[in-house]
């Protein structure tokens, strides 16, 4: 169908030529700028916290997805960005790679400023290894990311839980196995028996897993796993979600008396974002 009512110092060329330099434009935007604009999201969580040491910082970071799309480079770039912020905690969520990538020489170096600089937990994603990466190309089991986590200094809470003091209050850190690999216990998790702490935050790479945790005590969890939506249109949001709610595509939110974080994550699939770029997350503790 033809092109009407152009304006009249507008041609048909002219118009399908600013048409396609839009369209171009956006391709390049979508892959070569916005996956690579990290952003700081900051956010305050109150629980009332009790005792004389200031607030604790945690620094959130998921879905670091190294792959062809997401470099080394890249990623370290991200934590750079995320220790300048100076935190007192470091929680990692999950997807450190995608499906089976498996060039990981050099990933634990990137990763050990983390450790170095703060305590640092983490728990594993569905890229990561297990039966959701397999029938996917990916890879069987999660030693590969398990190896780099242990090499880099990071404590993998899988199905586990770790008490951490920090100044004068102890924390609970109680880290999931993702739900999409089948590997989600959170009766294993939370039955380690514990001394009592000042708070409670779950580990736990995809936000639908708080349905299951409800009768579980807990005060944060800290999920990633959605992107954020990673592809936001305007006026439609996300068209693909990867989370029941969409209320939980990304943020900080208040859930039945208790906090949730979604980070929009690091990494990305397929090298696009378009509307959601990345982010490091800055959580405070008040």
């Amino acid at each position: 169908m033809g092109v009407k009512f152009l304006p009249k110092h507008l041609t048909r060329r002219k118009f399908l030529t600013t048409v396609g330099l839009a369209v171009a434009g956006s391709g390049l935007y979508v892959r070569v700028i916005e996956p690579y604009w990290l952003t700081i999201g900051r956010h305050t969580v109150r629980l009332g916290l009790k005792g004389d040491s200031p607030p604790l910082k945690i620094l959130h970071l998921s879905d670091l997805h190294l792959s062809h799309v997401v470099s080394l480079g890249f990623i370290s770039e991200a934590i750079r960005l995320g220790l300048s912020l100076q935190p007192d905690l470091i929680c990692l969520t999950g997807d450190f790679i995608t499906r089976g990538y498996a060039a990981l020489d050099g990933y634990a170096e990137v990763l050990k400023p983390l450790a170095a600089s703060a305590p640092t937990f983490a728990c594993l994603g569905n890229h990561d290894g297990g039966i959701w990466a397999a029938r996917r190309r990916g890879h069987a089991d999660t030693n590969r990311v398990r190896e780099v986590l242990s090499k880099a200094g990071a404590t993998l809470l899988h199905n586990s839980a770790r008490t951490v003091r920090l100044g004068d209050r102890a924390f609970r850190l109680v880290g999931l196995g993702d739900v999409w690999a089948g590997e989600m216990q959170p009766m294993i998790a939370f039955a380690t028996s514990a001394p009592s702490a000042d708070a409670t935050i779950v580990l736990s790479h995809n936000p639908n897993t708080k349905d299951y945790m409800k009768a579980y005590a807990w005060d944060l969890l800290l999920s990633g796993h959605t992107h954020g939506g990673q592809v936001k249109l305007p006026f439609i949001g996300a068209p693909v979600s990867s989370v029941r709610d969409k209320r939980f595509l990304e943020g900080l939110h208040e859930w039945e008396g208790r906090w949730v974080h979604v980070t929009r994550g690091v990494g990305n699939l397929y090298g696009v974002r378009f509307n959601c770029p990345p982010e490091v997350s800055l959580i405070t503790l008040v």
